[in-house]
């Protein structure tokens, strides 16, 4: 049954996607949207992010009890934070490149868009009026608010981070008691065992849920297409093409580092990874999908647990190639678009490309692992360069289709430097080996 989910699970996103068409061209019963969001929205990923919390606190304490010294911790730490960097501003190099190159904002009936922008924005946020919410409450985000919220979360009780899911304040902890562990040496080993049985039943969870995965992966993506209907591959289409020709870009690029620096296959990557993706694919969340990533990373790519349980859950709270890629497109787009009219008095100079830049990596270190987040904080990149939020709304209607490329395109990025981490971490262990073996 195992090696037939992934298999499964595709047949479900395509059953899912011809489902979803045809329930938006027909006067469906009402019930079956609903029927669908209970096995897809509320119990899937309801179940998977019931054991995110509790996941990544054993899962990174049982990483770092794993180390020999903090030493080990230190070490893997900054490769793990310069991989990210890294990863994260390639990607939004790459999709600065093709929105400036392509040019989408600047499609042949620009100005009928410009006339008619303000009669369409009231039937947008007549649709999509809990999107905008959010928008809203994101308008007056500053960098020093962002940096302070950032710290809240990081800095606060352990169990109320645990309760509300709060990764950054669960990593924090997670590390620091991991920390304490190994410093007090044999004192700590007594509660070692729990840890890494604790860590492994979640695991075992995990395997329970994914068992029935496909039947709610059906349901997630036709209730998706349902409610968005075919407009999708027509609406804002240029836009749509940039965004995905930037993501197939950073993905050619992050395969490549997994060859060149991970010394791994694409195919042999691409084909134990495949169930994490197409997880991340349907329920554009990253931190609902860390538990299959762990699963994939660890069983099928042979990294160790202690780096794919340290790599990985830093990942899903700090590393979002594909949202940074998409809020530097998005921007730009909008510029394109709009610029000139009150709200959009912005001439695109290397000046503002550089801001959009800088802004677009630091905003998505902070954004939330969760379906939209991006669109949140693509308001600290407008808001950096001038840009009304009104004027975001337009590309609501695309947001949740793009949300599950660039989703799992996150999901690629953290999965691959696990694989990096894992082999360059072998490395080092050879290199400290070496010495000892010789007369």
């Amino acid at each position: 049954m195992k090696s037939k989910l992934h298999f499964l699970i595709f047949a479900g996103i395509l059953a899912g996607a011809g489902t979803g068409l045809i329930l938006s061209r027909t006067d469906e019963p009402s019930w079956i949207m609903p029927v669908l969001d209970l096995f897809g929205k509320t119990i899937f990923i309801g179940a998977l992010k019931m054991i995110v919390a509790p996941l990544i606190f054993f899962s990174i304490l049982s990483a770092i009890t794993s180390l020999v010294t903090t030493g080990a911790l230190w070490r893997m730490g900054w490769k793990t934070l310069v991989y990210y960097f890294i990863t994260t501003s390639i990607a939004v190099g790459i999709g600065l490149f093709f929105v400036l190159v392509l040019k989408p904002g600047l499609p042949h009936n620009r100005e009928e868009i410009r006339k008619n922008w303000q009669t369409q924005k009231e039937g947008i946020l007549k649709e999509y009026h809990s999107t905008e919410e959010k928008i809203q409450v994101a308008k007056d985000y500053t960098p020093m608010g962002v940096i302070k919220s950032n710290l809240e979360k990081i800095i606060m009780n352990p169990f109320k981070a645990l309760a509300e899911s709060e990764s950054l304040g669960i990593i924090f902890f997670a590390i620091m008691l991991g920390v304490s562990l190994l410093v007090i040496g044999q004192k700590g080993h007594a509660v070692l065992p729990v840890i890494h049985g604790i860590n492994a039943a979640i695991m075992t969870l995990t395997g329970w849920i994914m068992a029935w995965s496909p039947l709610f992966i059906f349901c997630l993506v036709a209730s998706l297409v349902g409610s968005l209907g075919a407009s999708i591959f027509y609406t804002l289409m240029w836009y749509i093409i940039t965004v995905l020709a930037g993501i197939t870009t950073h993905v050619i690029v992050l395969l490549c580092i997994c060859y060149f620096i991970g010394k791994m296959s694409p195919w042999r990557y691409l084909k134990g990874i495949r169930e994490a993706w197409m997880v991340a694919f349907a329920t554009r969340s990253s931190a609902a999908t860390l538990p299959v990533t762990l699963d994939c990373v660890q069983n099928h790519l042979g990294v160790s647990p202690k780096a794919a349980e340290f790599v990985l859950p830093l990942g899903a709270t700090m590393n979002m190639d594909g949202t940074a890629l998409y809020e530097g497109v998005a921007v730009i787009f909008l510029i394109q678009l709009f610029g000139g009219l009150p709200g959009a008095e912005i001439t695109m100079t290397p000046a503002i490309t550089v801001l959009i830049f800088l802004t677009a990596v630091l905003a998505s270190i902070g954004a939330a692992a969760v379906p939209d987040a991006g669109l949140v904080t693509m308001v600290l990149v407008a808001n950096a360069v001038g840009l009304s939020i009104e004027y975001i709304p337009i590309i609501f209607a695309v947001d949740a289709f793009l949300d599950m490329f660039r989703t799992s395109t996150n999901v690629l990025g953290d999965s691959i430097g696990a694989v990096v981490i894992n082999r360059l971490e072998r490395l080092n262990e050879t290199q400290l080996e070496c010495p000892s073996q010789s007369p």
